[in-house]
């Protein structure tokens, strides 16, 4: 059974409110396009760097504007509502990067807190520690929906191809990849990573980014993307400002990819050895 499926591009500011003003209106119009499955950014409620400033606004789940607007556009448009992540107070002082799949009744039918954490420093002096903040996930989740079987990841989770693997493997037939890619790595990397995830599981990947200069500072890549199981770049997005792409998604392309490359069924168990003595010039036992 298709479907048609849109990614939400956002250039989010510090104000909750705000940006959950603006999702309602870009997931409206999505909506208005016949998308019945629609996705927003990582930290789709707010950008911001400052740590004291953005705890001073977060909230928990059961408080969160963006948890409560999400819900209430899904049940009133009737569609499969995918907040990408939101930053989510937790009781021990820490936040969690989580997204939010909601039905058309406006219920949650899933959450998925991001499992690897950008801490990196990047040449152009920008450097990220995540795991300072927020708790990182645990669990990888293949969902059950009416239309697909979908898997959940977040921004810096499409670096980890295993993940990718595990969830192809449990069945999944569209990978989903809200970020908010930095401009540099986003130049080097964001298509590539996004294909090649595609490709090597022979599924759909679906992608909404935030994009362009925020009021926190930094800059997001945007080009939010959508990815057939064959790596055919479906719909995607300009660099900067707010943009809904729309795709339509037939899942039996996934079969139809497995049964051309059937990699995932050809996989076999295999050990890994280091041979030290190779660079001295000896040779192994």
């Amino acid at each position: 059974m298709s479907f048609k499926a849109a990614a939400v591009q956002m250039c989010s500011g510090v104000d909750p409110v705000k940006n959950a003003a603006a999702m309602a209106r870009l997931v409206r119009e999505a909506a208005g396009q016949g998308a019945t499955y629609v996705q927003t950014p990582e930290m789709t409620g707010m950008l911001q760097r400052d740590r004291t400033a953005a705890r001073a606004v977060l909230a928990d789940e059961a408080h969160d504007v963006i948890v409560k607007t999400g819900s209430e556009l899904a049940g009133e448009l009737g569609i499969h509502m995918h907040v990408g992540s939101t930053a989510i107070a937790l009781a021990d002082g820490k936040i969690a990067n989580r997204g939010f799949l909601f039905g058309p009744d406006g219920k949650i039918l899933n959450r998925y807190d991001k499992i690897h954490m950008f801490d990196v420093d990047l040449d152009n002096g920008e450097s990220w520690r995540e795991s300072a903040a927020y708790t990182a996930g645990s669990e990888a989740r293949v969902l059950s929906l009416p239309f697909a079987e979908m898997g959940f990841a977040i921004c810096y989770d499409v670096r980890f191809p295993a993940l990718f693997r595990a969830q192809a493997v449990a069945g999944a037939e569209v990978m989903t990849v809200p970020a908010a890619f930095t401009k540099q790595t986003g130049e080097a990397h964001w298509e590539i990573l996004l294909r090649a995830r595609a490709i090597e599981n022979g599924v759909f990947v679906i992608a909404a980014a935030q994009a362009g200069s925020h009021e926190d500072g930094r800059e997001t890549f945007g080009h939010s993307m959508i990815v057939d199981p064959w790596g055919t770049v479906l719909a995607s997005a300009g660099a900067t400002g707010e943009a809904v792409i729309v795709a339509e998604i037939d899942p039996s392309a996934v079969k139809a990819a497995h049964d051309k490359i059937p990699n995932l069924r050809n996989g076999r168990e295999f050990s890994v050895e280091r041979i030290a003595d190779a660079i001295a010039g000896g040779v192994a036992a």
